[in-house]
């Protein structure tokens, strides 16, 4: 754990219609739901609020490969909405495999008792915590951070 890098970051489960948002304690202990956030005009910056609101020092967007780890149409979205995330905040962006994040967020969900569609405003925000909490423990096991950097373009 002596090579686990200390400070706030976000989750981002990046999604056609919502973006959940979560974060961790700057111990990177455990991942907390933040909110979600529309897929609008206005998503990226909301986004760059919130990161500046929570004094994050990285963003962590999921990036939803298929269950044999290929790209998606989905995937493309994602690159393309970390990129254009990464010019705005002017923040370290990564891509971090989320391949199975909304399927155990919806898992959990059901296991307290919810239904899918009372689950429906907050299930981006359980992916973001569940993809968030798995890159932080992939960073503590390893010493590595968990996914790709996302290139930074100047704005």
């Amino acid at each position: 754990m002596s090579d686990f890098r200390r400070g706030v970051r976000l989750g981002i489960d990046v999604g056609k219609a919502r973006v959940g948002v979560a974060r961790c304690d700057p111990d990177g202990l455990l991942a907390t739901p933040v909110e979600t956030v529309a897929r609008d005009d206005a998503a990226i910056a909301r986004l760059v609020a919130l990161a500046e609101e929570y004094s994050a020092n990285e963003l962590l967007v999921g990036l939803p490969l298929n269950l044999r780890g290929e790209d998606t149409p989905s995937t493309t979205d994602a690159r393309e909405f970390a990129a254009a995330l990464a010019t705005a905040s002017g923040l370290p962006v990564r891509l971090v495999d989320e391949r199975l994040s909304t399927v155990s967020a919806h898992a959990a969900l059901r296991s307290s008792g919810r239904s899918q569609r009372s689950s429906r405003s907050i299930v981006d925000q359980v992916a973001a915590v569940v993809l968030l909490q798995q890159a932080l423990d992939v960073e503590k096991s390893t010493g590595r951070p968990s996914g790709v950097p996302v290139p930074q373009e100047p704005a």
